[in-house]
């Protein structure tokens, strides 16, 4: 008996031998649990559509696809993903702020559910882009609420923001809808924070979004056929962080969901997902490539850090507070603490900070659990030209890849001399 870490049957040791150091690995099982846990008890008029700013991987956005997930896009990329991924084009919505002419001409092009609108600027953008093609723009009005919430991680109303439009704003327009022929106003958008772990937030969340939606739909003189929640739900990463109940979740939303599906029941109620569903599936794995003791504390220096892991250096938070880690490849001894560092030539470069494993040597695998969420996409993977690290996924126990790392070659291919 090894010790090691297996997934699926498979060997952490063996995947790093076939895919090289580092990468990231996705447990398939664990994604399919994830959703399926949630989606078996949530309220089947709430409709689950997945985040791929969380991980726009389009293997991992495939497969919660073929269990039913939708898709909430933010770039022209995560649209094309989210399309080679099977994600029906009605079943997607896009937003961010910056939207540009062609992210909403190719919208338009391929018949989304919905644009989601955050300014004036935006909506009489759209509105002229549908008049110019004969056709009418369904969108979507993302509101900055007077209101915020407590219990999340990061707060996204109730405060001045780059995000969707102020809710009073929005009151003083009667004749936003008639003003904008080419548009189609179908519903609500309102995000109001992320990391959320007290299902009694998140209910409370969804009923004061479906209340505005609600009262603006009969101010402007629309038809509700949509209202987004947002989502924010969160897992627990740090020492005294329970995961979500989804049984709780759900006890106290559902009646939320029944009141809203009972009062319009040809609307659609969405729940954007995304570190809930991905975060909990996925490990960066890196190989220790050198110990060390400096001033009585000891470093193992790895082959990957924060270039690939950003979310690991604390970014956010007032305290730095260690992800998950564990030696993978062998079960170890001697336990205490270690400071666990990547290759860049920046002292910000560690990637978890007195963090109890066992005796660490040159070649053992090191693991930062519940990666599968804001990992590279979220990471300055160029930095000291290292580039996109491997992605693999292991499904019906087997191994393969669903990224390549990039290459010398990749990463000057791009650039010009003289």
């Amino acid at each position: 008996m090894t010790g090691e870490v297996v997934i699926q049957g498979v060997p952490m040791s063996e995947l790093a031998e076939r895919f090289g150091t580092p990468f990231y690995v996705y447990d398939g099982d664990s994604l399919r649990g994830q959703y399926q846990d949630l989606r078996e008890r949530l309220h089947p008029a709430m409709e689950m559509f997945y985040s791929l700013k969380a991980n726009p991987n389009v293997a991992v956005c495939a497969l919660l696809g073929s269990l039913g997930a939708r898709a909430e896009v933010s770039s022209m990329v995560e649209l094309r993903t989210a399309l080679a991924a099977g994600v029906a084009p009605g079943d997607i919505i896009f937003l961010g702020p910056g939207k540009s002419r062609a992210e909403l001409e190719a919208c338009l092009a391929e018949g989304i559910f919905a644009l989601v609108c955050e300014s004036f600027g935006e909506l009489a953008m759209i509105d002229e882009l549908a008049r110019e093609r004969g056709g009418i723009a369904p969108v979507m009005l993302r509101i900055n609420p007077s209101f915020a919430i407590k219990g999340s991680g990061l707060t996204m109303g109730g405060k001045p923001r780059q995000f969707g439009i102020d809710e009073q704003q929005l009151f003083d327009e009667a004749d936003l809808v008639k003003n904008h022929p080419g548009v189609r106003v179908l519903g609500v958008h309102a995000y109001m924070g992320t990391r959320i772990l007290d299902p009694e937030v998140i209910a409370e969340n969804a009923r004061r979004i479906i209340d505005l939606a609600e009262r603006l739909a009969e101010r402007l003189d629309f038809v509700l056929e949509a209202v987004d929640v947002g989502g924010g739900l969160g897992v627990g990463y740090f020492t005294g962080e329970p995961d979500l109940d989804p049984a709780a979740v759900c006890g106290l939303l559902n009646p939320v969901v029944e009141a809203f599906h009972a009062a319009h029941p040809g609307a659609r109620l969405l729940l954007e997902l995304g570190r809930y569903l991905a975060a909990p599936c996925g490990t960066y794995v890196t190989r220790v490539r050198y110990v060390k003791t400096s001033m009585q504390e000891r470093f193992a220096v790895t082959d990957g850090g924060t270039n690939h892991h950003m979310a690991a250096v604390g970014i956010g938070s007032f305290v730095k507070r260690n992800f998950p880690m564990r030696l993978l490849n062998r079960a170890g001894t001697d336990p205490g603490p270690w400071n666990v560092t990547g290759p860049l030539c920046t002292p910000n470069d560690t990637v978890g900070r007195n963090v109890e494993l066992p005796e660490l040597q040159p070649g053992d695998l090191v693991g930062v659990l519940r990666s599968g969420a804001y990992g590279p996409s979220a990471s300055p993977v160029l930095f000291l030209s290292h580039g996109h690290p491997a992605e693999v996924l292991v499904d019906g126990g087997q191994a393969r890849l669903v990224r390549r790392r990039d290459t010398v070659e990749d990463l000057l291919r791009t650039q010009i001399l003289g």
